[in-house]
């Protein structure tokens, strides 16, 4: 069961980087696109290499250096064979980018923009649900979020900020907005496919609510807050479950809690922000 889960890992990791490989010399090459992160750096500096030093630089060479630190970050802090399959995907991705031939589907820069979006955040999809990263960023991202406690969007957007900043004054600025357009696909993208950094909370009314704490802390190692409650109508006791659970787990929860009291009430809200500690599962 383990070889087959570590085989479905491996091969998943590697559909994402010719995912990806394909979509930058598709889409994003021919709009003259800049994704976010390191395969955006990497695609600025191969084009200022071009531009004013007039040399061909490969893209692994850059994009590999550029994610250095990352890696050893998700080494040090993350997770061993989380970071190795990381690096797979990193290395992959970069010898396929620089092997494929360029081809261009569309000359239509808008076009261009969204079903590159749709493909990047599909990659980044596909490596996220079987715990590795497309690198760069993304090691930082769960780095300060998950280690340290930090929120980083702002730290990413404005890294992204000077990226498309830096584009648009030197190869103008309608490639840099439409590549706004490709970063907010490929989000839009990854927040539909890939639910595992997000939170539901739930409230439940429950005649069990002590047994229903114990499970949802069995199924998702969260805990819960029982509350007492009134029923407007009758004006009887409700006891009233409070708990924050990981996106993925909601479903199991549920089910479960359903089991336990068929008579159970349950409210699911999506969950926009948290503070404080919340428990992340560790990466392998």
């Amino acid at each position: 069961m383990r070889k087959q889960r570590e085989l479905r890992r491996f091969l998943v990791v590697l559909l994402a980087a010719c995912l990806m490989a394909v979509n930058i010399k598709t889409f994003v090459r021919a709009g003259g696109l800049y994704p976010g992160g390191a395969t955006g750096l990497t695609i600025l500096i191969q084009r200022m290499a071009q531009t004013f030093l007039h040399l061909e630089v490969p893209y692994t060479l850059i994009n590999v250096t550029l994610n250095a630190i990352p890696v050893y970050i998700g080494f040090r802090f993350i997770g061993k064979k989380f970071t190795l399959y990381s690096l797979l995907m990193i290395l992959v991705s970069s010898l396929l980018t620089d092997m494929i031939p360029s081809y261009v589907l569309t000359t239509d820069t808008l076009l261009t923009s969204i079903f590159g979006g749709i493909l990047n955040g599909t990659a980044i999809s596909l490596c996220l649900s079987v715990d590795a990263t497309s690198g760069g960023t993304d090691f930082i991202s769960i780095y300060l979020s998950q280690k340290r406690g930090i929120d980083s969007f702002n730290i990413i957007l404005g890294l992204n900020v000077i990226i498309l900043g830096a584009a648009g004054l030197m190869f103008g600025w309608d490639k840099a907005l439409y590549s706004i357009i490709f970063q907010y696909v490929s989000t839009q993208v990854l927040h539909l496919l890939y639910r595992g950094y997000q939170q539901t909370t739930l409230f439940i009314v429950t005649d069990k609510p002590q047994e229903v704490c114990d499970m949802i802390y069995k199924i998702s190692h969260h805990g819960a807050t029982i509350m007492e409650g009134e029923g407007s109508h009758g004006h009887h006791n409700e006891p009233l479950v409070y708990s924050v659970v990981d996106t993925p787990d909601t479903r199991k929860v549920i089910k479960a809690v359903r089991d336990l009291d068929p008579k159970v009430f349950i409210n699911c809200v999506r969950t926009s922000e948290i503070k404080g500690n919340f428990y992340f599962s560790p990466k392998d």
